[in-house]
């Protein structure tokens, strides 16, 4: 009767630790070799303006922005006397500062999500005609 009660209680969690043990030895193996049982890596996105690039784009105050002046980086109101940049296509507006930093990590507009295309830093072509 002892033994059966041993048995009975012993078994499963033996069972159990076993189970447990292949697990975590598969799952060190896989962390360790270069195996398809690697999560995916994030992809790299694209890199944000060079300041060549940002000294190109538009610079104004906050009474000369047209689409509001509410700031979308920083969520405070442009006052009419500070620096604000223009996103040129979309016409977007933010403090020069803001901009500056959002747009050298992410060459999109914050709110709208419109990609500043390499053609807006290019200088016009003149014809001689």
């Amino acid at each position: 009767m002892l033994v059966s009660v041993f048995l009975a209680l012993f078994l499963p969690c033996a069972g159990m630790s076993a189970v447990f043990l292949v697990y975590i030895c598969l799952l060190w193996y896989a962390a360790g070799t270069n195996s398809e049982f690697r999560l995916p890596e994030k992809p790299t996105k694209d890199q944000g303006l060079s300041s060549s690039e940002l000294e190109k784009l538009p610079k104004m105050t906050g009474k000369d922005l047209v689409m509001g002046t509410e700031c979308a980086v920083c969520l405070d109101e442009i006052e009419s006397d500070q620096a604000a940049r223009l996103i040129p296509g979309c016409n977007h507006g933010y403090h020069l500062q803001c901009a500056d930093t959002w747009l050298s990590k992410h060459p999109v507009c914050p709110v709208c999500r419109a990609k500043l295309d390499p053609h807006l830093f290019d200088p016009p072509e003149i014809n001689p005609c």
